[in-house]
Parts: structure tokens; C-alpha cells; sequence
């Protein structure tokens, strides 16, 4: 290896490019969820298109799958998949998918429609391949770098669902009263989108593998035996020898996949947990579930925004570090307490008001967001570089099947309600 993280380089405290790095983070965290993203917050449009499909539980069930199947597979695979082509291929699908998407409304006019609807499911089904390769890939490399880049990361993707429900409330104000008003709203998010996708392919390309800090993880990790790091360190001009082996005395056999599995148990069922919490409430339920109140049209796409805002904030909690929640117990008691939620939910959008159904949609944002950066944060500490890459690869795979589950479970409300 023509440069490694030996005993002689820099610590990673002295290395240039952390806070770049960081910024690097933020917007490819953005980038991993913003089409979804998208896609959830011009529900209202989706709505006014095809009002008898249910449009935010059937697209959320159409994209889990494909995500969850996906992410599956990749992380069963992953100590011989290359992260950086995994990563480019996921943020290349997301550009063409959401691409396509803006292409198929001006094609066919914003008209509703079976075919129509179907098409807007292949597109999404998509997304979902894109995001499995995405997440993954995004999580299992920064889990062998700094815990604040995954922090960054992650706040990029909770910055998606605010920065779309932030425009989402302008353009619905500005285009409310024009012709067509909601569609001309719709076309902007998505040329928004695609800007966004495009930005992440260059990001990652060109300027996140070239930072110092970057460089020395890759390496530090392609040093204990990482075999997925080789090609983002030759676009570093970091080249590895071919015949070059590990140390097996000093750097012994990583843990399996199984093993890894076992160890970090209660930190992949907290992840699967809190978002089988979240997505059996949003966005379905926050659209179908919550009655007609003062606010009118707006009411839900308030609620959303609320959340995103809220999920946005809480990810920023756990940088000080005397509100982080390390305690393994503690972890798994408040991913537990958040069910108390459902029942809030429940008796709030059949006898409360628009003010405490606000309130609740925001403290489970709150909640989503601070208890996912606490767990991703603190369960790749300890181990090796190669290890840390599969345990990401593995809690994303929960946190997907919680999500997948969730989507399911939403709707039970309609069910309930005897409207299905």
C-alpha cells in the first residue's frame, strides 16, 4: 500500500477535512432520502390524482419491499461488494428514477389514471433498490470512519423530509390560488430532486474520497483486511498491492456476520423497533387517519412537515454528549416506551383537537431521529474496520424490515376504522 495508516501517520484529530467531510456527509445523507422524501410530502398531489388507490400506504408498501429485499441481499454479500460502486449505482438510480419520474407527469400531463399509477410504482419500486444500496452502502463506510460522520449522515436524511416539507409549504401558499397550481409545485420538487441526486454522484466521486481523514480511515481499514475500500482508495491515488496480505497475528480472523449479530442483538431490534413505530403512523395514518380540521388541505401536509422539522432537530441532540443515551438498557426501555404512542395516536384523532395531534406527530419525529443516531453511533465502537462495514450493512437490513413492517401494520388504522 503506497500510503496507509501506519504508525507514523497523523492521528485522525490532526487530519484535514473532518468538517468538510462532515458537510460532504450532510448532503449525501440529503441525497439518499430526498426523492423519497418528495414523493411523501406531495402526497396531497398523489391524492388529487388518484383518490381510490391510497397513494401514501400503497407507494410506501411498493417501495419496502424492493428496499428491504435489496438491502438483504447486499449486506449478506457485502465483504466482496465494492462500497464505492455500490454507493455511485445507488445515487446514479436515484438521479434516472426521479428523472423519469418528472418525464412520465410532463409526458402525460398530471393526468390520473391505472396506467399512470402503475408507472408511479415501478418508478418508486426503484427508489427502493436505490435506497438499499444507498443506506447501506452510505452506513457501512462511515460506521469504519468518526461517529460524527455518521451523525452528519444521518441528519442529511431527516434535513430531506424538512427541506421538502419546507418547500412544500411555500409552494402550496404561492401556487395555491394559480392554475393548476398544485402540479406547477410538484414539477418544482422533483427539478429539485434531481439537482440534489446529481450533486450526491459528484460528491462522492470526486471530493469525498480525496479528503485527508477519509483517505486514513479507508486505509486504516484497508490495513485490518477491508477488502470493500480498495477502489474509493485508488480514486484517492491510494494504491493497494496486489499481492498484499493481512497480518493475521496482529490482525485476527474478523468476527461473522452471525456472530456480529448476536453481539449487537438488542441495537438491531431497537432499529427495527422504532421505525415499525414510525411508519405504522407516518405518513399513512397523518394523511388518512386525522379527520378535517380548521386547517383544511393543509392540515396534513402541516403534520408531515412537523415531523420532518422535529426528526430534523433531534439528530443534532446527541452531539452533546451529556444527552446522548449510551446505556444499552436505556436504549432498549425508550425504544419500547415510544408504543404508548399508538393508543396517544388513536383517542387524539377521534375525540382531541389539531393542536395535540401536532404535538404528538412531533415528539414521535423527535423521538425517531435522536434514538436512531444514539444506536448507529454507538454500536460499531470496538471493533475492527471490516467488522464495523458488516455491522452497519446489518442494522440498516432492521431498520429497513422495520420500516417494511410498519408500512404493513399502517393499515390496520384503515381496517379499524372500516374504511378498507
Amino acid at each position: 500500500m503506497t500510503e496507509a495508516g501506519s504508525s507514523g501517520s497523523p492521528t485522525p484529530g490532526r487530519l484535514e477535512g473532518k468538517r468538510a467531510a462532515m458537510v460532504v456527509c450532510w448532503f449525501l445523507g440529503l441525497g439518499s432520502l430526498v426523492s423519497w422524501n418528495s414523493m411523501l410530502t406531495i402526497g396531497d398531489y398523489y391524492y388529487a390524482l388518484f383518490p381510490h388507490y391510497h397513494p401514501s400506504r400503497v407507494l410506501t408498501l411498493v417501495y419496502q419491499p424492493f428496499a428491504v429485499g435489496t438491502v438483504a441481499t447486499l449486506a449478506y454479500n457485502e465483504a466482496r461488494i465494492d462500497t464505492r460502486k455500490r454507493n455511485l449505482a445507488g445515487y446514479t438510480l436515484f438521479f434516472l428514477s426521479t428523472l423519469a419520474l418528472l418525464l412520465l407527469d410532463l409526458g402525460t400531463s398530471g393526468k390520473g389514471g391505472l396506467g399512470n399509477y402503475i408507472g408511479i410504482c415501478i418508478l418508486v419500486a426503484a427508489f427502493g433498490v436505490a435506497d438499499a444500496h444507498v443506506q447501506g452502502g452510505m452506513v457501512g463506510d462511515l460506521s469504519l470512519m468518526c461517529p460524527e460522520f455518521i451523525q452528519s449522515f444521518l441528519a442529511g436524511l431527516a434535513a430531506s423530509g424538512a427541506l421538502t416539507s419546507a418547500l412544500r409549504l411555500m409552494t402550496k401558499a404561492a401556487f395555491e390560488n394559480s392554475n393548476n397550481g398544485l402540479r406547477k409545485g410538484v414539477i418544482l420538487f422533483l427539478a429539485i430532486s434531481i439537482f440534489f441526486e446529481f450533486l450526491c454522484i459528484l460528491l462522492y466521486a470526486f471530493i469525498f474520497p480525496k479528503l485527508p481523514i477519509v483517505k486514513h480511515y479507508r486505509a486504516k481499514a484497508a490495513s485490518e483486511g477491508s477488502k470493500t475500500v480498495s477502489a474509493d482508495l485508488a480514486a484517492a491515488g491510494i494504491q493497494t498491492e496486489a499481492n498484499e496480505t493481512v497480518d493475521d497475528d496482529k490482525y485476527p480472523e474478523r468476527l461473522s456476520t452471525k456472530q456480529l449479530l448476536f453481539q449487537n442483538f438488542d441495537y438491531a431490534l431497537d432499529l427495527y423497533l422504532i421505525y415499525v413505530l414510525t411508519l405504522s403512523i407516518f405518513p399513512g395514518f397523518l394523511y388518512e387517519n386525522t379527520g378535517h380540521h380548521k386547517l383544511g388541505s393543509w392540515y396534513a401536509v402541516v403534520l408531515i412537515a412537523m415531523y420532518n422539522g422535529w426528526d430534523l432537530v433531534s439528530r443534532y441532540i446527541p452531539l452533546m454528549e451529556c444527552l446522548k443515551l449510551k446505556s444499552r438498557k436505556g436504549l432498549m426501555l425508550a425504544t419500547l416506551s415510544r408504543f404508548f404512542l399508538i393508543p396517544c395516536f388513536y383517542f387524539t384523532a377521534k375525540y382531541g383537537d389539531q393542536g395535540w395531534m401536532i404535538f404528538l406527530t412531533s415528539f414521535l419525529g423527535l423521538t425517531n431521529g435522536y434514538l436512531t443516531v444514539c444506536v448507529l453511533t454507538a454500536a460499531p465502537k470496538g471493533y475492527k474496520g471490516p467488522e464495523q462495514n458488516a455491522l452497519g450493512n446489518l442494522l440498516v437490513v432492521f431498520l429497513l424490515g422495520g420500516i417494511f413492517s410498519g408500512v404493513a401494520l399502517d393499515w390496520l388504522w384503515l381496517i379499524g376504522n372500516g374504511k378498507f
